[in-house]
């Protein structure tokens, strides 16, 4: 098929708030930027993002600053977190948010005109800067507002398939434009992978439709290695009824802002299983909690349990938690005012991904980079509420700062005609293919992993889950839909279900070689810390086929050792 041709020196895959930041920085350093996202411009996952962004500001807790953020980031991350990543993100955040102020975003504020602070879970201080419960589409609306204004340029409604590399540096990328179904050849000096988790890959999720894990597939297949993929948060709190509503997100907000937990029994549980933090304890830890509470019977009729905010007032209810209060009379008809909501369990955020250097966010492909939820190191095993988007715009920004710097140095390599005819073939190939459709394949996937990677896990599940992932991997590659690529959904299945697949095989067998529970990762036949496993688990690429080597943890540095309790096995 024919293809066209574009040329930038950066090319930045991912127009969530990593993606736009970095865009924005490598922009401002003098380099030619081209954004690609597969969604329209401004629905990214981002906006999903709801209670706030973890920074040291200090404006409400004045004993808050980023010592205390530093231990708190460690500790909850289980000891998993590289102290490196770590230090940027908790003395960086504060600046990255004021930044975002002077370009525009409109916080909450305190009486004296401060941004306004509020509390999260396992979060010492109140440290959540916010703009009422829509904090992530303020930032969407903030960076893209900036974007438009400068000279970069968008390509959304694309899906990228391939990244080229030519002597172990990057070349390349090759796109399909779903509106006109014609691919595209991306040739760049440096590329930034932005492109969120993978959230798709569960059946009950709150992540959008575009979260199935693209970039950590084209980084694997690029022969870049991924970290921690056993690492998956289930947040505490999604919806469950009605059920096409399930597993939408909950915001930690309503926890924050003084909602609690109750059983069928009108219990408040927290109290047993958490008695000092109680709701406002780690996001493992809740989302432990309510899993017991479900599966020993003390659940609602629809599956979760209730959570309860309306003692607070309709006042203060509508200011603080307007989102919240639309979404339930949007989908359930209940006035979170005066009735309780029904939550449960949804996977969130993956704290694993691809590997990175710590300090330029470089891959081990020279010329590509990755920030936000797609790499791998900050949060370690769990990570803390609202220092998701503290990262995406502290290592946006690194990201974007050393891809430039990079492109700058570096020229242009050819991308060979037949390399790019070989991968626009491994997608068409997929068109008027005598095979199983995708759709049922995807089904089983999600199946397989919900089953037997979800909170709880063990040795038979996870061996059964990846005997049958390997299954549906083979019959990945002889999958068929009929038609054209454009606006072909089905073809869009083919290639997310080929990239899924792969990812679905790696934290399987991650998660069999972590014999330990640590973080989110919970495992009922080892269920204590093992110091043998603190460390990261490497999923490699060899020949096509993954495999698993073990890092430890780097050393900490006196300095920073010093802030931080000392772990504590059992």
């Amino acid at each position: 098929m024919d293809y066209e041709r574009v040329e930038s020196d950066v090319l930045v895959l991912g127009a969530g708030g990593a993606g736009l930041r970095a865009a924005l920085e490598a922009r401002e350093r003098g380099a030619s930027v081209i954004v690609v996202s597969k969604s329209l411009l401004g629905k990214a996952h981002t906006v999903m993002a709801e209670g706030g962004i973890a920074a040291s500001v200090a404006n409400v807790d004045s004993k808050d600053n980023w010592k205390v953020h530093f231990s708190d980031t460690i500790v909850e991350g289980a000891y998993l977190g590289d102290w490196e990543m770590v230090e940027m993100l908790v003395k960086e955040a504060p600046e990255r948010v004021y930044e975002l102020e002077r370009f525009g975003a409109l916080f909450d504020r305190t009486p004296d005109g401060k941004i306004m602070q509020r509390a999260f879970g396992a979060h010492t201080y109140r440290r959540l800067c916010h703009v009422g419960d829509k904090t992530g589409l303020e930032i969407i609306r903030t960076l893209e507002d900036r974007i438009l204004h400068m000279d970069v340029k968008v390509m959304d409604e694309v899906v990228v398939t391939k990244i080229f590399t030519e002597k172990g540096s990057v070349s390349g990328a090759l796109g399909l434009s779903i509106r006109e179904g014609k691919f595209i050849v991306f040739s760049c000096k440096s590329l930034i992978i932005a492109t969120g988790g993978a959230g798709r890959l569960f059946l009950v999720t709150s992540n959008s439709w575009e979260t199935n894990g693209d970039g950590m597939s084209l980084a694997y297949m690029a022969g870049i290695p991924l970290q921690d993929m056993e690492m998956v948060q289930f947040h505490p709190t999604g919806m469950v009824h009605p059920s096409d509503a399930k597993g939408i997100l909950v915001t930690e907000s309503v926890r924050g802002e003084g909602g609690i937990l109750l059983n069928s029994k009108g219990e408040r549980f927290m109290l047993k299983y958490s008695p000092e933090r109680k709701e406002l304890d780690a996001r493992d830890v809740v989302a432990r909690a309510i899993h017991k509470e479900i599966t020993e019977g003390r659940g609602t009729k629809h599956g979760g349990v209730y959570l309860d905010i309306s003692h607070m007032g309709r006042a203060f209810i509508l200011k603080k938690l307007p989102g919240m209060y639309d979404q339930f009379m949007s989908f359930a008809g209940i006035d979170i005012t005066k009735d309780m909501m029904e939550v449960a369990p949804t996977v969130h955020y993956f704290m694993g991904g691809i590997k990175v250097d710590p300090s330029t966010s470089a891959t081990s492909v020279d010329g590509i980079f990755a920030s936000g939820e797609v790499a791998a190191g900050v949060h370690g095993a769990n990570r803390l509420g609202g220092n998701s988007l503290a990262d995406i715009l502290v290592f946006g920004k690194r990201a974007g700062k050393y891809a430039a710097e990079y492109a700058h140095k570096a020229a242009h390599k050819t991308i060979n005609n037949s390399d790019i005819i070989d991968s626009i073939g491994d997608v068409t190939k997929y068109l008027n293919q005598k095979g199983e459709n995708p759709n049922p394949l995807m089904d089983r996937l999600r199946k397989e992993m919900s089953t037997h990677m979800g909170i709880i896990r063990d040795e038979d599940g996870l061996k059964t889950a990846l005997h049958n992932i390997r299954e549906i991997r083979s019959k990945a590659a002889y999958i068929g839909v009929s038609g054209t690529p454009k606006f072909n959904q089905g073809l869009i299945s083919c290639i997310e279900l080929a990239n899924m697949s792969v990812l679905a095989e790696c934290m399987v067998l991650s998660a069999l070689e972590r014999k330990e529970s640590r973080g989110a990762h919970t495992r009922s036949d080892y269920p204590s810390k093992s110091r043998a496993f603190k460390g990261h688990m490497i999923c490699g690429n060899k020949n096509g086929k993954p495999v698993l080597s073990f890092e430890p943890v780097r050393p900490m540095p006196a300095r920073l050792a010093r802030l931080v309790k000392e772990e504590v096995y059992v």
